[in-house]
């Protein structure tokens, strides 16, 4: 049997891949546990200074994987899997130091869609479609989907994918902000994004660990946390190696070389 979920590493990026074709890469108790645990061991692993999500064949993700699902059903508790599975997954996702860029090849839906939403960039081709499957089997919103699609594309516009779950296709979630960048053939978004990651991976790690704080804390913190947060970060990233050599390769006009500290 295959493993559920494939790591590469090559050059500070990790190309973390969903593998379970056959299902879509829908979402089983093994694959929750293997991205989980992938996570967190990447977001300890000072050698990855960016990661790619991607998923095998011919889909990103369409969430849950309902067979598994449906025999869960059969017992009390079938959705202890939000707090046994999908929430530690999600704040792993977030807590990641380091870019993350999406892959979205093909479908993403339910929690698949939500992981695509908590990474940094979303990288899109033709095939690419978001759907917000949760309302059509009776569910609410899961992996942090509440909490992020309205800080990417406004309330109203999440209420109304939440609940007539629609699809959106390429080119509306190119529009909508959904994608970062849509492409013209599938076979080209993979590339594109492990490209971007090497881009970012050769970038002040710590300083993007920083930019990245201050997003996730200012979304819902007043002006005077903000500008705490700000102050924590830049004396963060002002005393890296990093910025010295970024201060004195511009003085001196020549590319700076990041050492990711």
């Amino acid at each position: 049997m295959s493993a559920p979920l494939l790591v590469d590493r090559t050059d500070g990026v990790a190309t973390v891949t969903m593998n379970r074709p056959d299902s879509l890469n829908s979402l089983d108790v093994a694959l929750k546990v293997a991205l989980r645990d992938t996570f967190l061991e990447l977001a300890a692993d000072r050698a990855c200074r960016a990661v790619v999500l991607a998923g095998a064949g011919r889909a990103f993700c369409v969430g849950q994987d309902l067979r598994e699902h449906l025999a869960a059903l059969e017992t009390k508790a079938p959705l202890d899997t939000v707090s046994e599975h999908y929430n530690p997954m999600v704040a792993a996702l977030a807590a990641l130091p380091v870019p993350v860029v999406a892959a979205v090849r093909g479908a993403a839906a339910g929690a698949g869609a939500g992981l695509a939403f908590l990474a940094d960039f979303r990288i899109g081709g033709p095939s690419t479609s978001y759907l917000m499957a949760f309302a059509r089997v009776g569910l609410a919103a899961d992996t942090a989907v509440s909490w992020t699609l309205p800080r990417l594309i406004g309330h109203a516009k999440a209420t109304e994918l939440l609940l007539l779950a629609e699809p959106v296709r390429s080119d509306e979630a190119h529009r909508l902000g959904l994608l970062t960048r849509l492409l013209d053939s599938d076979d080209e978004v993979l590339p594109a994004a492990q490209e971007l990651a090497a881009r970012l991976a050769a970038g002040p790690t710590v300083a993007y660990a920083q930019i990245k704080r201050e997003l996730f804390e200012g979304a819902t913190g007043t002006l005077a946390e903000a500008l705490a947060v700000e102050l924590a970060a830049q004396t963060a990233a002002g005393g890296t190696a990093d910025h010295r050599e970024a201060t004195n390769a511009f003085v001196a006009k020549r590319p700076p070389l990041f050492a990711g500290n």
